[in-house]
């Protein structure tokens, strides 16, 4: 569903710093705040510990959002991506 939202200052500064610390984009902020409140996340436990990880260090925040890969590999003939993988479980 598609809906505008008006934010008072304060929230959307929350927001806007919340997106930044994270690297996540204020949508999903905004997303993930209504389905904790709505009892639909099952994220809790995860995102605490994401959050630890950000504030112990342990993780870096992105310097930049998420964005499409440009560079294509492109394997010499004859060799498959599974070949570059280093499982005895491969077939």
């Amino acid at each position: 569903m598609a809906t505008n939202l008006r934010l008072r200052p304060d929230a959307e500064q929350a927001v806007r710093i919340e997106a930044e610390r994270t690297g996540r984009s204020q949508q999903a902020v905004i997303r993930e705040a209504i389905d904790r409140r709505l009892g639909l996340s099952s994220t809790d436990l995860a995102a605490r510990e994401v959050d630890t990880l950000l504030v112990t260090g342990a993780v870096r925040v992105p310097r930049t959002p998420y964005r499409k890969a440009t560079t294509r590999i492109t394997l010499p003939a004859g060799l498959r991506s599974a070949e570059l993988l280093d499982r005895s479980d491969r077939s």
